[in-house]
């Protein structure tokens, strides 16, 4: 067994959002003061908003943690400078804690495993550090990676690939499996990290018998001590364990004995079945509706106000979507959610600006409050300085055959057919 002193924190998702922020705070409470915490954003470095997640991910720990969190950027080993290697791992090196989250888990692991940072990663741990590994990053902890996006995505055959295995030298032979009661596919399975149970069962099959799956519901944070020899869940889902088609199941404030993951146990007395239905969990209640199931439901309503005519129906919908969006991203809501329900409010405007084409009785009254509403919203932007957003807005009342003036008195609309 490791005599490393330090934490190993492996979260579902949620990582930058508001259900984490009090286990973060935790987290760090219990690390030297003042603390140099670190965030990693190789999984993220081949998106064109990597920038973007690490300065939000900065403001969210300067915000709502209250700490300083400074980004070591490794986007990708082939492009990336000596000199810029050196300083990210210098800063790795001098760091307490470290945050890896959002991104690819193969890409992570691609970019990562012929380098130095997985020995730096454990050299934190050893020396009394914690290292964060949230969603796609904690999918690359253990000794094999599920790939994600190349199963459900793009259809290739089941599989896994190697992981960074971080968690060996540690004693834990584990696969992690983050996002382990999703249910964003609404009309289909998309539990187990999108895997869904029949994708799952063959996914389980495939790893060696000493394998042990360590399944985290999103929203929830396991906790390993290795100093104090202590496992806490915290959050608000459940950990499971899975094993040779058997199970056990642990939430928050649940023992989790230390040897259950660190040791080869007999596993005799776990409940042998299939993978959980989240309906029969033994701790998970029934969850609050995210934001992008809530403006599927708001699509559905304006949908039907517009095949019906009802123009209160219809505007109060998109009306409620766009609220919903912003309250979102208030509450530090996932922001690929957010930009879906997003993409949801563009695409039933484009389609409203179509229905107009058609149907021109009463238009400006119709269409005043939903107009009005985003040109205020527009406002909002450019006082913000968020152009981009606020070119959005023009573009898409453009589409919709409706011209925004900007004067010193405000803003006027008209529609571009003056038949309308």
């Amino acid at each position: 067994m490791s005599t490393a002193t330090g934490m190993i924190v492996l979260m579902g998702s949620g990582e930058l959002t508001a259900t984490m922020v009090e286990v973060h705070k935790k987290i760090l409470a219990r690390l030297p003061d003042p603390t140099h915490a670190v965030f990693l954003d190789t999984p993220a470095g081949f998106q064109l908003n990597v920038e973007e997640i690490s300065r939000k991910a900065m403001e969210y720990f300067r915000v709502h943690v209250q700490k300083p969190l400074t980004v070591a950027s490794y986007k990708s080993a082939e492009n990336i400078t000596a000199f810029e290697a050196e300083t990210a791992c210098d800063l790795l090196r001098n760091a307490h804690f470290v945050l890896v989250g959002p991104g690819s888990p193969t890409y992570a692991v691609r970019q990562l495993q012929k380098t130095p940072i997985p020995e730096i990663l454990n050299a934190v741990i050893q020396s009394g550090g914690c290292l964060v590994a949230a969603s796609a990053a904690a999918l690359t902890m253990g000794r094999h990676t599920l790939p994600v996006y190349e199963i459900y995505k793009v259809g290739q055959e089941i599989h896994w690939i190697d992981g960074l295995d971080i968690l060996a030298p540690f004693g834990f032979n584990l696969v992690v499996v983050p996002h382990w009661n999703n249910a964003e596919g609404g009309t289909h399975d998309t539990r187990f990290c999108f895997m869904g149970k029949s994708r799952f069962r063959k996914l389980e099959a495939l790893l060696p018998e000493d394998t042990t799956i360590l399944g985290i519901d999103e929203h929830t944070a396991c906790i390993i001590d290795l100093h104090a020899q202590r496992i806490d869940i915290q959050g608000i889902g459940d950990v499971t364990l899975r094993k040779m088609g058997r199970e056990m199941k642990f939430g928050k404030g649940d023992p989790l004995p230390f040897e259950t993951l660190a040791q080869e146990m007999d596993i005799g007395e776990w409940t042998l079945k299939e993978p959980d239905e989240i309906d029969g969990a033994v701790h998970m209640s029934v969850p609050e509706k995210t934001v992008l199931t809530r403006a599927g439901d708001l699509e559905a309503s304006f949908r039907n106000g517009l095949a019906l005519r009802d123009q209160k129906v219809a505007t109060n919908a998109l009306l409620a979507l766009d609220s919903i969006i912003w309250k979102a991203q208030r509450d530090l809501e996932d922001a690929e959610s957010i930009s879906q329900a997003r993409e949801i409010l563009r695409e039933s405007i484009v389609l409203l600006g179509a229905e107009l084409g058609t149907s021109p009785h009463r238009l400006r009254e119709y269409l005043a409050p939903l107009v009005e509403s985003m040109l205020r919203l527009r406002v909002a932007f450019r006082k913000k300085q968020q152009w981009s957003d606020a070119d959005s807005i023009r573009e898409l009342l453009l589409q919709a055959n409706i011209r925004v003036e900007d004067t010193e008195d405000g803003f006027h609309w008209r529609f571009i057919d003056e038949n309308l």
